[in-house]
């Protein structure tokens, strides 16, 4: 079964036991916008639905996962939330994290399968997932602190909880792009393996899950996922990204983004 939504950048594929989510923005590196967001939170709902699903494999279409958000969308959001919508920074944080809680809370298993380039937002909502597989030489990190933000929709959380505090800060505070067989040695991701296989371990992996009970595979997510509550960390997200968002930096971290330079910080 498929169903495209190509408006929205966002395609759904249903066989067997597997739920697939495509990313579906080739032509922009799969980069998130907000319409994409809220067609993400409708796949999930839909995936929950879908009669003999035992997992939702997330992927991207094209020659990699996500670069992140779309830095040339922001009208967008202001359809979405108003032309005053940094004003309302919290409440914008709180809609996109809202989603990727939604990717977290399924009942059923989320591998995110990483190729290419998963950055920023599209890590994000990797780290959203149970599993991740990534192939050879995936490019993934958290770059905000590059543009003069911070990850606010569950990377810096989420992050924290998966590797620890000090990791943690090195790869937010850097914002390099982080080595894969270190990611795989930290925990960032669980497998890596060549290109062609991908698809093919991700498969497997849903196949694996499948012999277990469905109820108890919910139930042990929904155990392990709450052992460790996120949603002050989520708060506080939200309120360093309400801050950042109006500096001078973000305005420089941007536009030098978009130029392709080096910024030149002014701390303000």
């Amino acid at each position: 079964m498929k169903n495209n939504e190509s408006s929205s950048g966002v395609r759904v594929e249903h066989h067997d036991t597997v739920f697939e989510i495509i990313l579906n923005r080739p032509e922009k590196r799969n980069a998130i916008h907000w319409p994409m967001m809220e067609a993400l939170g409708k796949a999930i709902d839909k995936s929950e639905m879908t009669t003999g699903v035992r997992a939702v494999l997330i992927r991207g279409e094209g020659g990699g996962f996500s670069s992140g958000i779309d830095l040339f969308a922001f009208p967008e959001v202001a359809r979405a939330f108003g032309e005053n919508w940094q004003d309302r920074m919290l409440s914008v944080t709180a809609a996109f994290q809202s989603i990727l809680n939604k990717v977290e809370a399924c009942s059923l298993p989320t591998i995110a399968l990483l190729r290419g380039y998963a950055l920023g937002l599209g890590f994000e909502l990797a780290l959203a997932c149970d599993i991740r597989i990534a192939a050879h030489h995936t490019k993934i990190g958290l770059p905000e602190t590059r543009l003069g933000l911070i990850p606010d929709v569950g990377g810096t959380t989420r992050l924290t909880r998966l590797i620890g505090p000090a990791r943690a800060k090195e790869i937010i505070m850097t914002g390099r792009i982080v080595d894969l067989s270190l990611a795989e040695q930290w925990g960032l991701v669980n497998h890596v393996v060549p290109s062609a296989e991908l698809e093919e371990k991700g498969k497997a992996l849903v196949d694996e899950i499948a012999l277990a009970a469905p109820l108890a595979v919910s139930f042990a997510k929904r155990v392990i996922d709450d052992l460790v509550d996120i949603e002050r960390g989520l708060k506080l997200e939200a309120w360093a990204q309400n801050r950042l968002i109006h500096t001078e930096d973000f305005s420089i971290g941007v536009g030098s983004a978009i130029a392709k330079k080096t910024p030149v910080w002014r701390g303000k």
